[in-house]
């Protein structure tokens, strides 16, 4: 099986074969441009001394400064986080924010430490890579297991190493320049893209069964959203288990369960079901929303869906996508389906630039823009090239990334 950066540049390798690209652009275009690997020591809460390894990998800005999440995890290492990273890269480029590609994160179990514990390393994560990061160079963000308040110690530590700076990060909480609508952002991108791929395939969201793998703040918004346009959420699930409905899930009951227990495990009305299960769930679209790489060569042959849409950041590996391509089940991927966190951080930039707080529906209605202008490229792109959705994504985004590498010049 390839590995996490490998599975990147097969894709990227696609469309450079399509758009007929050498070798010198891929080179230009797919070598990360700074890796910055700084090791973390902070004193415990019991006196002894913790030691971590953080990264921060600014894969390319010639369309705007770096722009990529934080994760807290421990498989956060170097091949990962080049891989989300370069993402980020054809991210931005696809849903046509001013901004480049850059992820990061901390080798850590953040489960195993207090919240004290927590701000110190987070404060030392920040004096490590302040000198590369900056409003107008590169603006971390939430990822895997960090949230605003992440995002409000990097913003205030930051702040005293180089003045007060709220654009610096992105992901903040309200009270500290962030912006209306973030929360829910990617989840509600994820539902404006499966809208857009169903009614381009003569379809309605209403009456569409889900199956959603993740129930963190992704897969539980775009399962509120889904819902409450009509589509049944008929399976979900977290890392301790799953729920099961055929009928579909009361999910606005759901999300009071999981405020209550914790997980969506023993839901009333619903049966236990596995996260290996659910990818195997009869439904209509399959949401891998929790972590990468769970669609595989070993169960791609398994998947009951017609579309995968990919909310989770790389969450099919290139031979499951060749085994499903090859099956007919479209796969919305990652760069377009999540899309939307991306683009709503952007419109936070924008408000803490201009001093600005701008309301929930001018917000929604820009993301909505966003999305469905992403859509419209990626589709005409498999139109033109005849060729999956995945590699069509590619496409648009190599195409907008070389354009503006090759107007600024190789120095």
């Amino acid at each position: 099986m390839h590995r996490a950066y490998e599975t990147t540049n097969l894709y990227v390798d696609r469309a450079f074969d399509l758009l007929g690209l050498g070798e010198s652009y891929r080179t230009l275009l797919i070598t990360p441009k700074r890796e910055l690997r700084v090791e973390l020591n902070i004193e415990m809460d019991d006196g002894s001394i913790g030691n971590f390894s953080g990264y921060r990998i600014q894969h390319d800005n010639s369309r705007g400064p770096y722009k990529g999440g934080l994760r807290y995890h421990p498989e956060v290492d170097l091949d990962e986080v080049r891989s989300l990273a370069s993402l980020m890269t054809w991210k931005t480029a696809l849903v046509n924010v001013p901004y480049g590609g850059a992820k990061g994160g901390i080798q850590c179990d953040p489960s195993l430490l207090s919240l004290r514990e927590l701000e110190r390393l987070t404060r030392r994560f920040v004096e490590g890579i302040a000198i590369a990061i900056g409003p107008d160079i590169d603006i971390p963000a939430p990822d895997m297991n960090t949230n605003p308040q992440v995002m409000g110690w990097i913003f205030d530590h930051y702040s005293r190493l180089r003045g007060y700076a709220p654009a610096v990060v992105t992901g903040k909480p309200i009270e500290l320049g962030g912006s209306q609508g973030r929360s829910a952002a990617t989840g509600r991108g994820c539902m404006i893209t499966i809208r857009e791929v169903l009614a381009r395939d003569g379809k309605a969201l209403a009456g569409q069964r889900f199956a959603i793998q993740g129930f963190g703040n992704v897969g539980s918004w775009l399962a509120r959203l889904l819902y409450a346009e009509g589509a049944k959420v008929i399976a979900v699930s977290d890392v301790n288990g799953g729920a099961f409905n055929g009928d579909g899930l009361d999910v606005d009951a759901l999300v009071k369960h999981v405020a209550e227990t914790g997980s969506v495990v023993n839901f009333p009305g619903s049966e236990p079901i596995s996260n290996t299960e659910l990818l195997a769930v009869d439904c209509d679209v399959l949401v891998p929303a929790a972590l990468g790489h769970v669609l595989t060569d070993r169960n791609a042959n398994d998947v009951r869906a017609k579309y995968v849409l990919e909310a989770a950041n790389a969450p099919t590996t290139a031979d499951a996508d060749d085994i499903l391509t090859s099956r007919g089940i479209q796969c919305i991927p990652d760069i377009l389906a999540n899309a939307g966190g991306v683009a709503v951080s952007y419109l936070e930039w924008t408000q803490n630039r201009q001093a600005q707080e701008w309301p929930e529906h001018r917000v929604n209605q820009s993301l909505e823009e966003h999305m469905v202008a992403a859509h419209r490229a990626a589709a005409q792109a498999m139109q033109e090239y005849r060729c999956s959705m995945r590699t069509a994504a590619f496409v648009v985004a190599v195409q907008r990334v070389k354009r503006a590498t090759d107007l600024r010049g190789l120095g």
